[in-house]
């Protein structure tokens, strides 16, 4: 078997496309497809991260729901939370 060049640029295009158009075919029918993160503490990597997501919802025509909170949240406040 010989090896393959793979366009990830081109692949993730037509991935985004297929999943706007997805979005739209469901939002016809009064569903909106969407994504909830919560974000605890300050970590730089992570927020850079879940921006990428929350762009590439708005990008796809998803909901999205972006909540943050400090590093001193306990683990039961988060737990209440979620």
């Amino acid at each position: 078997m010989t090896a393959q060049i793979i366009d990830g640029k081109l692949l993730s295009e037509q991935l985004r496309k297929e999943v706007a158009t997805r979005a739209a075919a469901l939002k016809t029918k009064g569903i909106t497809p969407g994504l909830a993160v919560v974000l605890v503490g300050d970590n730089q990597a992570s927020q850079v991260y879940v921006r990428n997501k929350v762009k590439a919802c708005e990008d796809v025509g998803f909901h999205s729901v972006l909540e943050k909170y400090d590093a001193s949240m306990t683990e039961a406040e988060l737990l209440a939370r979620v």
